[in-house]
């Protein structure tokens, strides 16, 4: 009976593997980024290509659903499966970079140390597409928007170090 019990809420355990993660490191991210927007970003020189302020939340908000859509699928494979302990750990970390970016460019005030993070958060990203592709197309599919977007970060907060230094 302990088995059966456990098996029924497997799957909203599961739901709060992918999603708990997930919201948490949006919540860092913003309160590393709201509060140094004025006047810190404001005060910074921008590419020509830089978006407008109030693109990043709906944009963010998008790519962090399907994040956590994309590792959900990957959490509800059978865990013996081959290759999904480690395409869950590239996850994970690409997650933790992902935060940890935030910090680094918005509460550091630190454009380079942003650089420093971002470059291998794409490498992971990219990683882990390919790693959740072999185990579910899908959830693969739900990390392109953010490997393109985080690409485009990576040009954008180059050019922001480079403007600035």
């Amino acid at each position: 009976m302990p088995h059966e019990t456990m098996k029924r809420y497997d799957p909203w355990a599961r739901a709060g593997l992918a999603l708990g993660p997930v919201i948490i490191v949006l919540l860092l991210g913003q309160w590393a980024t709201f509060p140094n927007i004025a006047p810190w970003y404001a005060s910074l020189v921008k590419p020509t290509f830089n978006p407008p302020n109030w693109i990043f939340g709906p944009v963010w908000t998008c790519l962090y659903a399907l994040m956590a859509f994309a590792v959900w699928r990957i959490w509800m494979l059978p865990s013996h499966l081959q290759g999904r302990s480690v395409a869950l750990i590239c996850f994970y970390a690409q997650l933790a970079l992902n935060a940890a970016w935030s910090w680094a460019f918005f509460a550091l005030h630190n454009p380079a140390l942003g650089l420093f993070d971002i470059i291998p958060q794409w490498i992971l990203i990219i990683d882990t597409i390919r790693r959740f592709h072999r185990l579910d197309r899908v959830a693969s599919y739900g990390l392109l928007p953010l490997a393109l977007w985080v690409g485009f970060a990576i040009a954008l907060n180059f050019e922001i170090w480079r403007l600035n230094s």
